[in-house]
């Protein structure tokens, strides 16, 4: 038979041919009453090197051919040799003590967190910025939504009002039940558009003169409408400030000076309500809103009970 490795084996001498079957295996002499064979002597102890300890046994290696393939060797796992005989480090042929083959590497320096942002930072919120005519809070309102990193949305009550052409009550021209009406309508939908962008991961901020001794039309309506996650804030800068940003206005957001004193004095109805109230007398736009954001993050981690 020809092998497709190597060359042919020489005959079996005992007569056994490939496809025969095994050959016959002689028999074993029976053993005698002393428990050793009859045909041999019983063994004597002798001084030579002792016996090497019981282990798999290892075949010898097959001869080969000239030009013929090297057999195939399995491969072992470390601390073993061919064969499974187990290799102790320091032996002759004994894989290193690192077989993985990795090389240890130098501590990363881990770099230290970055600082939280001060203010809001990325909070989703809604405010409520309250204050007189002339305080500034439209324009500070929209400084701080247009100044956040993240989506804010700007409603100014004054600009909902205003959707209103044929039939607009100017509260210049009295305060009636048509105002009243189209107020509370604002306000509603003011609420409902704040709720809507914060469903949709938007901070809004709303402005509107809310005064303090009119809780259920002001402060209490925009929780309902809003909800009770809302932040007041009071924007209440002195009255001669407060006149000369009114004489800075024109159309029917300039109010005369009798009617922006009189909301003013009723808007000191806030100091001592617990509201975080901002006077921005000194500041500019960007330092107000700066301030503003200090104050709602402070809102934030201790809500004001109101």
């Amino acid at each position: 038979m020809q092998h497709a490795v190597g060359a042919p084996l020489p005959p079996d001498p005992s007569g056994w041919t490939p496809g025969a079957g095994r050959p016959p295996v002689p028999p074993v002499p029976p053993t005698p009453q002393g428990g050793h064979p009859a045909s041999q002597p019983p063994a004597q102890p002798h001084a030579g090197p002792p016996a090497p300890p019981p282990g798999p046994s290892i075949p010898p290696p097959v001869p080969q051919a000239p030009g013929a393939a090297a057999p195939y060797s399995p491969p072992h796992a470390p601390g073993w040799g061919p064969g499974g005989v187990p290799v102790h480090p320091g032996q002759p042929g004994s894989p290193p003590r690192d077989v993985t083959g990795q090389v240890p590497l130098p501590p990363v320096p881990v770099p230290a967190a970055p600082p939280a942002e001060p203010g809001t930072g990325t909070a989703t919120l809604a405010v409520l910025l309250i204050g007189p005519a002339g305080a500034g809070k439209t324009t500070v309102a929209r400084h701080w939504a247009q100044s956040r990193r993240v989506p804010t949305a700007h409603i100014s009550l004054d600009d909902v009002r205003e959707w209103v052409c044929s039939g607009f009550a100017d509260p210049q021209s009295g305060w009636n039940e048509h105002s009243e009406a189209q107020y509370r309508l604002a306000r509603r939908t003011c609420g409902f558009a704040a709720r809507n962008f914060l469903a949709n991961g938007i901070s809004c901020i709303l402005d509107d003169a809310v005064f303090p001794d009119r809780p259920v039309v002001g402060l209490g309506g925009w929780k309902r409408h809003v909800g009770p996650g809302l932040l007041p804030v009071v924007l209440l800068p002195g009255l001669e400030i407060v006149l000369e940003r009114n004489a800075e206005r024109s159309g029917n957001r300039r109010l005369s000076d009798e009617e922006v004193a009189s909301i003013h004095g009723r808007m000191a109805g806030w100091y001592g309500s617990g509201l975080p109230i901002i006077d921005n007398s000194t500041y500019d736009v960007e330092t107000t809103a700066r301030v503003l954001d200090e104050v709602l993050a402070r809102s934030i981690a201790s809500p004001p009970a109101w």
